[in-house]
């Protein structure tokens, strides 16, 4: 199986996690992208280089989703 990312075959997040990342870019649909070791993370809600702290609330096996924790 051909590897994604620096993770190979299992994401390196879990559902329910909680992490602080950087937003690195903007999606098409408005969502902020930031990445832990090469998995994508789509986060609403945020702007481009905003710090925030998250929650994983979706893993997929190339991304996932995540909510900014307030």
């Amino acid at each position: 199986m051909e590897n994604f990312g620096n993770f190979g075959r299992n994401p390196p997040v879990n559902e329910g996690d909680v992490r602080t990342v950087t937003i690195e870019a903007i999606g098409e649909k408005g969502d902020g992208i930031a990445r832990i070791d090469g998995y994508v993370l789509f986060v609403p809600n945020v702007s481009l280089n905003d710090e925030v702290k998250v929650k994983i609330v979706r893993v997929l096996r190339k991304y996932g989703f995540a909510e900014v924790m307030e």
